[in-house]
Parts: structure tokens; sequence; C-alpha cells
């Protein structure tokens, strides 16, 4: 019997989470050193799931397969294909610069006061959802991927409304409520798309008799499991629905801003780096693969909203006062350019849309990090309390502007390339749709350099006359993030050699071929 390397991936931050919360009170920086650990050997199983991939193998690798809830279909299956372990391998990559991020963020509120933050479960919870998430991305029975897709959430709820932000110009008393509204909207929008995908997993499973992924989709593709037009289309909606709210796309989108602004940094790029991903990842695993036809229907009117988002996020990022909500929006229109890709039905567009997720990991990881840095020293959230920090903090800015340029996509970082080929691929395909969402690209430069702009140049403020720059831990935290968005954006051929072969069988499950060019190359 092999080695269970895909559960021992989810399995290692599970225990990291027990032990870390086991730790005594006393013992902070224990429990600290412990989470940092764990999370350092899942990374390191991450990295030995990636060897042992094939990209030219089956297309789900490194399987296990368990009866667990025998009377109903329900089995403990495992597998990933090239998307799934490129994002397996982002969120192992992530979670120790987020722990390491937030070293200090559940520290007692006062020196010496009996008030405190309970480090040890900040630490866990972080953990926890690293397992879940991991899980989700390597689960292929329907039923066991539904568990932990709701299950992540009530750790991100106690994340959200326990470890908030502590930057508030309103006072403790305001930034409690806040965080409590904030965390009640992430789990109530959440919690109803979980309710109607439920229902649409037990109607799966009565058309279907189980919840094996592989099954199903091999006897929707031989012909023997057939859906009618409108079973499948709800079926469909349900499934849709709530990856949408999780991804999340407008109009379901509305709790993202409010839990990243209220969230520590670190908790705000768990959110949109890592939990967000599950959504846009679950509609090419279950949307475009379960249901191949209602996809195509359904792909019109996903488009549209997949446009608003791209204009009406970046829109509401130029015109944002906070820099937390400002990265939110800016993530809303990213969220927008994965889903238009993933539902363009090109090879361009869903390669570009699956490179994205990654790269958008990375790059909202640095920007959002050392937003949470500035954040910290000068106690503010608001644009206009900063100005001139260039002068005081030249690194801090430096890599504040790295993370902004690549978060508009500049030519040599790696959203680039993603962001190119999604628009590539749609206009094949929908050349309209291409057009409209390159206006989201100049609002994007519009919305960071004038970030950039009012928090780092013009005269220092008395208020950041004295800020000091990076610390070590701050620098081991960004500079592998800056070395990897600039390595990906010269070379991403390492990620799409992945991710590619598993883009052509989602193709081949929607029955879909890119479109011819019109003129032909000349030879």
């Amino acid at each position: 019997m092999s080695f269970p390397l895909l559960t021992a991936t989810a399995v290692v931050p599970a225990v990291g989470a027990l032990a870390t919360a086991a730790v005594p009170a006393a013992r902070r920086t224990l429990a600290k050193w412990l989470a940092l650990l764990f999370s350092l050997a899942t990374l390191v199983l991450a990295i030995v799931v990636l060897v042992r991939f094939d990209p030219d193998g089956d297309r789900y690798q490194l399987t296990e397969s368990h009866s667990w809830i025998a009377d109903f279909g329900v089995r403990y299956e495992l597998g990933v294909d090239g998307i799934g372990v490129a994002l397996v391998a982002l969120t192992a990559l992530l979670m120790p610069f987020i722990i390491l991020a937030g070293w200090h963020d559940a520290d007692p509120l006062e020196t010496g006061s009996s008030r405190w933050r309970p480090t040890q479960g900040f630490f866990a919870l972080i953990l926890a959802v690293e397992a879940m998430v991991i899980i989700s991305f390597e689960a292929t029975d329907v039923f066991l991927f539904y568990i932990f897709f709701e299950a992540m959430l009530i750790p991100m709820y106690f994340l959200i409304g326990g470890f908030g932000d502590r930057a508030h110009e309103h006072g403790e008393q305001a930034a409690s409520t806040q965080r409590s509204y904030a965390a009640v909207k992430f789990l109530l929008y959440n919690l109803v798309g979980g309710l109607i995908m439920l229902a649409a997993v037990i109607g799966l499973y009565v058309v279907a008799g189980n919840f094996s992924l592989t099954e199903i989709a091999q006897a929707r593709a031989s012909g023997e499991l057939t859906m009618a037009t409108t079973t499948e289309r709800w079926l469909f909606l349900g499934f849709f629905f709530a990856f949408a709210v999780k991804a999340p796309l407008w109009p379901l989108h509305t709790w993202l801003p409010n839990a990243m602004q209220e969230s520590t940094a670190p908790v705000a790029v768990l959110i949109t780096a890592v939990v967000d991903k599950v959504g846009t990842f679950a509609m090419l695993r279950f949307c475009l693969q379960l249901f191949p036809e209602a996809s195509k229907w359904a792909t019109p009117a996903i488009l549209v909203l997949a446009l608003i988002s791209i204009i009406y996020g970046a829109l509401l990022a130029v015109g944002q006062r906070d820099i937390k909500r400002l990265v939110a929006y800016a993530s809303i229109s990213h969220f927008g350019f994965i889903i238009m890709g993933i539902f363009a039905m090109t090879s361009q567009g869903q390669s570009g849309a699956t490179l994205y997720m990654v790269n958008h990991g990375l790059s909202t990881a640095a920007l959002m990090l050392v937003a949470g840095f500035l954040i910290s020293r000068r106690g503010s959230r608001l644009i206009a309390d900063y100005g001139g920090v260039q002068k005081a903090a030249p690194v801090l800015a430096g890599t504040f502007l790295i993370g902004g340029l690549a978060t508009l996509s500049l030519p040599g970082l790696a959203p680039f390339v993603s962001e190119f080929l999604v628009l590539v691929g749609t206009f094949t395909r929908y050349p309209v749709v291409g057009i409209i969402a390159t206006f989201g690209i100049v609002l994007a430069a519009l919305y960071t350099l004038v970030l950039y702009q009012r928090t780092m140049t013009g005269p220092v403020k008395p208020e950041t006359a004295a800020m000091p720059d990076l610390r070590a831990r701050e620098l081991v935290v960004v500079a592998p993030l800056v070395v990897l968005l600039i390595f990906l954006g010269v070379y991403p051929k390492p990620v799409t050699d992945v991710i590619d072969p598993a883009v052509k069988q989602t193709m081949s499950d929607v029955q879909q071929k890119d479109p011819q060019p019109e003129v032909e190359a000349a030879k």
C-alpha cells in the first residue's frame, strides 16, 4: 500500500492546528513556532506532490479511495490534476508567509493587560483553514468536497470576527462591532450559497446514484448517464451559485470588502488568495465536468456578470479611501477576469484563468502583506493619513510598488502573462467581451498608481517621518514573493506545463475546440 501523500498534506496542518491550540496560554511564542513548523512541513509535502505529479500521466494522480458512508455511496476519494496540484502548491507556499506576517497580530492588546487575544487560537485557526482548503482541492467525491467547502467557513468566521484589524479610526468598540458585522455577513452569504449547493448535491445523487466525480463524468461521457436538460441546468445553477459567492462574482460579492477591511492583513490574504480560489477552482472541476451542456448554456450570462465584476470592481477601487477596501475591490475585478477566462471555453482562456489563480495569489499576498506592515506602523487604514513614506521607508515603498505593479499586470511580472492569456482566449470566441474587459486594465493602472502616489510620494507627513523600514522578519515574508512574481513573469513555463494538460481535458469535457484563426499564418 502506497503512502497516502494527499491525505498527509491535509492531515499535517490539521494536526498542527490541534497541537498549536493545546499549547499553554503563557507559551505564546511556542505556539507561533509550532504553527510555522507545521506549515513548513506541509509545504515540503506539497513540493513532493508537485514533483511526483506527471503532467502527461493520468488525469487524476496520487489517488486514494476508501469506502466512507457505503449506504449512500459516499467515498473518501482524493486525486489531483494539474489545476488542483498547482493550487495545493500555492496554498502550502503562502501559509508560512501568512503566519510570519501575522506573528504579532494575536498578541495581547495592551502591554501588561489581562485582555488577551488567544494567540494559540489564531494560529490554530489558520492551520485548520489550510487543511480544509487543501482537501477541497484534492477531493474527487462531491460530498467530501462539500463538507470541507462549508466547514472552512467556521474557522474563517472566528478569524474575521475575533482577530480583526486593530487600526480603526472610531475606537475599539466600533472596531468590534464592525468586525462582528463583517464576520456574520461573510458567514451568512456563504451559508446561503452552501445550502443551495446542498440541494444540488442531493439532486445529483438522485440522478447519478453516487457522489464520485470520476464515475459520474465517465458515465456521462460514455452515454451511460444522461440528464434531462432542465435537470442539468438546475443542478448546474445550484453548484455555480455557491461557487460564485465564494469566488466572489458580482452581485454576490458584497461580503468581501467588509471581510478584508476588518481582518488583519494576513487573514485578508488568506481570504482572497487562498479561500476564494476554491470557488473558481470548483467551477472548473465540478461545473464544467459534471454539467457540460448547462455550462455552455449559461456562458453568455456568466460572461456578462464577469464583465460587470471587472469594470465595477475596478471603478470602486478607484474611489476608495481605505487601503484594504481598495485591494478588496481590485480582487473582485481580478476574479472577474478569472471567471471570464474559465467560461470563454478556450484553452488559452482556461489556462490563463488557472495561471491567474496562482499569480493573483502571489501578487495580492505581496501587496496586502506590505500594506499590513504599513498600516501597523501608522495605525490607520486611510490613504489620506499617509504621504512621503518612500523617503522614510524606501524598501517598504519599493516592495509596495512591486506588489502594486503586479496587481495592474505590468509586463514582466507574473499576472501579466495570465491576464494576457485570458484576454486572448476570450477575444478569439467573444471579441466584444474581450474588448470591453481591457478597460479593466486601464482602471487597474489608475487605482494602483494613485494609491502609490498618495501614500508613498509627496511631502513627508509628521506621522510618517520616523516610520521604520521593513524589518528582517518582514523582508523574509516579502522577498520570496517578489522573486516569484518576477520569475513567473519572465518564465511561466513551469506552471503552464503542469496546468495545460488538465485544461485540455476540461475542454474535452465540454466538447469545445479552440476557434480557428480567420487568416492562416504564412508558411
